[in-house]
């Protein structure tokens, strides 16, 4: 409820007290002094008071909500005693998203975890890593993985392009790929689809652009997509959004590709975030999960927007206004994409429910908070606009 504990009780040990810095939290009186308890707590400034109420809501929901965080606390506890060499640090412990979602074995170092940049006062970095879910074999020169991969290349920000072989067929050799400025790795997917966000040892920037193999984009979009990235890094920034609703008929979550001002989800199609989520979505999320994703082929990116809000209590950003972010099938294919299949669209539906049935409540945040470039859309010369192709997408 946000109430600060006013604890009198001389000499008690209060539970997690070894790594929980209890004095941010609690007012602590002095039993023998009852009589002097009442002005010490009236004499608690609102700053302090709105610090404290803060950090008991910090505390209650990374570790006392439940049962489970409570073993699980004391069994990280235990864990960072054994292995001290890789154990979190009070600051780890006692600030947000909290220790659970701390991952020591990534790393020790504040400055690797996009939640601790802004306190730190530290920048990502200055490049990202493009990392491909390629699924169709390649026939021709035409398919839209060749268009990708030049626009991706072209971008001044752009350290290495990754392509996640998840075909049926071997991927081709590296002349039947176009001449890029970057460097590019054909990585086996094993056919998996959560093989996208499996922490790739390659991936070595902050910065991960993740996209489906027949994304639409312009590089100039690429552009300001990552520079905005760099200014909320612990967050998913990207173009397609969707959304999820209370049905109090069903008395269930449900999910809507709907265009609206509203969004809760920034597709994995075309979103850039930060490596880490790769190694928390292997090695904090169950297996029962991935293994739903790697059966039904879906939700992956349902699965990594509800792990990033969980993280950071905030909704994802989209950029720019463009609602076709895909290469339309032509009428006279035969090939049907997956999202254009009612039952890609129930099972959809089913997921968001699997999810926050797992999490213990609906982790995603909505918002209608879109960032466009300056002057965007503006009746002014187009000489000022740094990215004015923008506008014709």
């Amino acid at each position: 409820a946000a109430c600060i504990p006013v604890l009198l009780s001389n000499g008690w040990e209060l539970p997690f007290s070894d790594v929980i810095q209890w004095n941010q939290a609690v007012i602590e009186g002095d039993e023998r002094l009852l009589l002097q308890v009442p002005s010490t707590v009236r004499a608690v400034g609102n700053e302090r008071v709105l610090a404290l109420r803060q950090r008991t809501q910090m505390l209650w929901e990374a570790y006392f909500s439940s049962v489970d965080k409570i073993v699980l606390t004391t069994l990280e506890i235990i864990k960072d005693r054994v292995f001290s060499h890789i154990s979190r640090n009070k600051y780890m412990w006692n600030s947000l998203p909290g220790g659970l979602l701390v991952l020591p074995e990534y790393s020790t170092h504040l400055a690797h975890f996009p939640f601790y940049y802004l306190g730190l006062g530290v920048s990502p970095g200055q490049e990202f890593t493009a990392v491909i879910n390629a699924v169709s074999p390649l026939v021709s020169q035409s398919q839209p993985i060749m268009k990708l991969l030049q626009v991706v290349s072209k971008s001044k920000y752009c350290s290495q392009i990754i392509i996640l072989w998840n075909s049926e067929k071997p991927p081709p050799g590296r002349s039947k790929w176009p001449p890029m400025p970057v460097p590019l790795t054909v990585t086996d997917g094993r056919r998996k689809t959560t093989s996208r966000f499996l922490p790739h040892v390659a991936i070595e920037t902050e910065a991960v652009l993740s996209l489906d193999e027949d994304t639409v984009l312009l590089t100039s979009e690429v552009n300001f997509a990552f520079l905005v990235w760099r200014s909320f890094p612990e967050r998913i920034v990207g173009y397609p959004p969707r959304s999820h609703f209370w049905d109090p008929l069903k008395r269930a979550w449900g999910y809507t590709s709907k265009w609206t001002n509203d969004y809760s989800i920034v597709l994995t199609g075309a979103a850039f975030y930060h490596r880490y989520y790769h190694y928390l979505f292997t090695h904090y999320l169950p297996q029962s999960l991935r293994t739903l994703v790697d059966r039904t082929s879906n939700c992956e990116d349902i699965l990594m927007n509800f792990l990033v809000s969980a993280v950071t209590h905030l909704p994802p950003i989209k950029v720019a206004q463009r609602k076709q972010y895909k290469e339309l099938p032509s009428p006279q294919g035969t090939k049907t994409v997956p999202w254009a299949n009612p039952e890609h669209f129930n099972q959809r539906q089913e997921c968001i429910n699997t999810f926050a049935n797992w999490f213990g409540y609906m982790p995603l945040v909505h918002s209608q908070f879109r960032l466009d470039p300056v002057l965007f859309k503006d009746q002014v010369s187009v000489f000022r606009k740094k990215y004015k192709d923008l506008e014709r997408a």
